[in-house]
This record gives structure tokens, sequence and C-alpha cells, in this order.
């Protein structure tokens, strides 16, 4: 238990390969991706000179991540970053993001846990069962891959959208979410 508590250490050869130091092999960029999409903490340090280049790597995954169409951060957000850099509110930028990230965490889990465990006086009502698959389908997709270790959902813990209906349903959630977010972004 208390090896899963420290960082993976990732450590970067003068060939600029990765080692994985717990099971002494290479790894990759997408390997790094999945232990911490797997809720893994992860450090990447340079043997030679003991840099943290974690920084660095992370922010290669996302753009890699973002170049190949997996687009999570709108254009409006990056910008903002960019400027970020130039002015006086870096210093808040990266308090502002951390925080804001840890309550979607925290809200994420909540929302799961109130649609599991608390009882529903709704219920008992025709559909309630394929609107709580639709809602939880809908967090999973919306939430896919920012759940930390032992929080969200598991995989087989939220069904996924199975009929033409509900899957219509999703994608019309879905473009009701990208308008939202069009519309904070505009904020």
């Amino acid at each position: 238990m208390a090896e899963e508590a420290k960082p993976l250490l990732i450590k970067r050869y003068a060939s600029r390969r990765l080692y994985n130091t717990e099971t002494s092999d290479y790894v990759t960029l997408e390997d790094i991706a999945k232990f911490i999409r797997d809720g893994r903490e992860v450090q990447i340090v340079d043997l030679k000179s003991g840099d943290d280049l974690t920084r660095q790597y992370l922010l290669q995954i996302v753009a890699e991540h973002e170049s190949r169409g997996e687009s999570v951060l709108p254009v409006d957000v990056l910008t903002d970053l960019v400027r970020s850099y130039t002015t006086s509110a870096q210093s808040v930028v990266p308090q502002f993001l951390a925080a804001s990230f840890q309550m979607l965490r925290e809200g994420q889990s909540k929302v799961l846990e109130n649609l599991t465990t608390i009882p529903n006086p709704m219920s008992t009502m025709p559909g309630f069962e394929a609107l709580q698959r639709q809602q939880q389908a809908f967090l999973k997709s919306m939430m896919g891959g920012w759940t930390a270790a032992g929080t969200g959902p598991d995989a087989e813990e939220v069904s996924t959208p199975s009929s033409t209906s509900d899957r219509e349903d999703l994608a019309a959630i879905k473009k009701q979410l990208a308008e939202l977010q069009s519309k904070l972004s505009k904020l």
C-alpha cells in the first residue's frame, strides 16, 4: 500500500529512452499516460543530472493528444494560458487550475455516489432506470480519464447506452455540453 503512495519513478537516459524503475523495462509516453489515467502519480527524472522532467513530459503527452484530435482544451482556454505567461496573473493561474480540477474530481465523485446510494423517490417511476443509466453514461463520457486513484466509477459500474434511443439521448446531451462549454469560454 505504501508503494502506491509513492510516485512511479521513471528515469530518462541520455538516449532519451524512459525507464520504469519498478518493472525494470522501457516505457513510452503512451505507457506513462496510461499509468496516470489509472490513477498513478509519476515522476520523471533525468538520470545524469537528476533534474525533474515530469512537467515537460506531461505537457508533451497533452500536446500529442490534442494534435491527434482528442481535444479537451478549447482554443479560448489555450489562448488564456498563453496570455497568463506574459502577465502578472501567472502567479494565480496554477492555483486556480489545481483548485478547479480538484473541485471537478470531488464533484464527480459526489454526483456518482448520489446516483447510486441515495434512495430516490422517483425510482418507482417507469423509465427511471433508463434515465439513471443515461446520466451515468453522460458523466462517464464527460469525465473519462479524470478520475484520481480510488475515485469515480469502474468501467463495469457505469453502463453504456445500449439502445439507439439511449445513444441519441447521449448525443443530444453531448451537444448541449459543448454549447455550455462554448458559452463558458466566452465568459
